[in-house]
């Protein structure tokens, strides 16, 4: 399951004894999840007002990091292509899976130190969130650009004759070339016109060199002839054979401009593939820079929001549940069994459906979409599944 709830519950006696009890009734006794203890250092808990003011902020820097995190998993799989199916086992955070992570999560002190404020500890995550947010949008612009003008010269060779690129269909053999008078001209014929071409193409126009017609290749629809006549009678040629539904296409025979064509794809090609290894790997390190701090997010969260509910000193039990999908509604009840006390006016009731949802009193969490007697945050790690979207 891809969903995971981080929560957390005031501490008992000890906090051992909070996670035990919790974990005795819903996972032992029931088999409704999976439990785990998750580790927030003591951070600086500072003052009360600015716990207040953080709260209302983590949530929004909380959104914006997921936003970042999912927008590069989705521009690797973009990146990745044909091997898209591969996306999932390159979605790491610190060379693990996104479940190992979150499950043996650890504050990483050495980027963000517990001697600096909560504040502080936020302002680090942000600007370096905002720095892969910035850096994504100047590599991704380059790689897409890169992408775009391939695909553009690729459909040039792969369209049907009336638009495709004709270069790599003709030889020098079927142009007149360096003639002060004579000039060949490229027609596109729609197959079904084929024998009335053949039949009268020397009669569109005089001027036109006998018998200097042949087929030079087909496609289902079309055909591409050459014919050769004299410069002066070729805008009257155009006219007339576009009155007969044939195509004149402009096209000059330049031995150099063709080459010079073929390397641009050539050069572009492999310009791709040298930028396709370093930014997939850039992506990959960005992608568990991105996720780790989200996690942080969770966790500073977790600590305001309990600091608020539950008072000083500071005393909970942070607790990462994994819920069996089957038992979503058993596990909410058990929970409320444990921790429904915590509220008085939500275990007596008066909250649902009372309109306090709307309600947004900073710090108490009254703002999420739903409210709990006990410190609730929901995690989606299905990086893939909403890559696709």
């Amino acid at each position: 399951m891809s969903e995971y709830w981080l929560i957390s519950a005031p501490g008992d006696k000890t906090c051992q004894q909070t996670f035990d009890t919790m974990n005795n009734l819903t996972s032992k006794q029931n088999n409704l999840c999976n439990n785990f203890k998750f580790h927030i250092p003591d951070l600086k808990v500072g003052t009360l007002d600015q716990l207040v003011g953080l709260s209302d902020d983590l949530g929004k820097l909380d959104t914006y990091v997921e936003q970042i995190t999912r927008k590069v998993a989705a521009y690797l799989g973009e990146v990745l292509e044909d091997q898209r199916d591969k996306l999932h086992e390159n979605l790491l955070a610190n060379n693990t899976d996104l479940p190992n992570y979150i499950t043996r999560f650890q504050w990483d002190m050495a980027k963000y130190p517990i001697k600096q404020s909560l504040r502080n500890i936020a302002d680090i995550i942000s600007k370096q969130v905002g720095q892969i947010d910035a850096d994504l949008k100047t590599k991704s612009n380059a790689y897409n650009n890169l992408k775009g003008s391939l695909q553009n010269l690729e459909k040039k060779q792969t369209g049907s004759l009336l638009t495709r690129n004709l270069a790599d269909l003709v030889k020098k053999e079927h142009f007149i070339l360096d003639s002060e008078y004579l000039t060949t001209l490229l027609v596109i014929v729609p197959k079904m016109l084929a024998n009335d071409w053949m039949a009268n193409y020397e009669k569109i126009t005089d001027m036109i060199v006998p018998r200097s017609s042949t087929l030079i290749t087909q496609d289902n629809d079309y055909c591409l002839y050459n014919v050769t006549l004299f410069k002066k009678v070729v805008e009257e040629f155009k006219l007339h054979a576009r009155e007969k539904k044939f195509i004149v296409r402009d096209f000059v025979y330049n031995e150099e401009e063709l080459a010079a064509g073929k390397n641009e794809r050539t050069k572009l090609i492999t310009d791709k593939k040298k930028q396709f290894g370093p930014l997939v790997r850039w992506l990959k390190v960005n992608f568990s820079e991105a996720f780790c701090a989200l996690i942080h997010v969770k966790a500073l969260r977790v600590f305001v929001e309990s600091v608020l509910r539950y008072g000083l000193p500071v005393n909970f039990q942070a607790i990462l549940i994994e819920p069996n999908k089957k038992s979503i509604k058993r596990l909410r009840d058990c929970l409320n069994q444990l921790y429904g006390h915590l509220d008085g006016a939500s275990a007596g009731g008066q909250l649902s459906g009372s309109g306090a949802d709307n309600v947004d009193i900073p710090g108490l969490g009254f703002g999420q979409a739903e409210y709990f007697p006990y410190v609730f945050y929901k995690i989606n790690i299905d990086m893939v599944e909403a890559a696709k979207m």
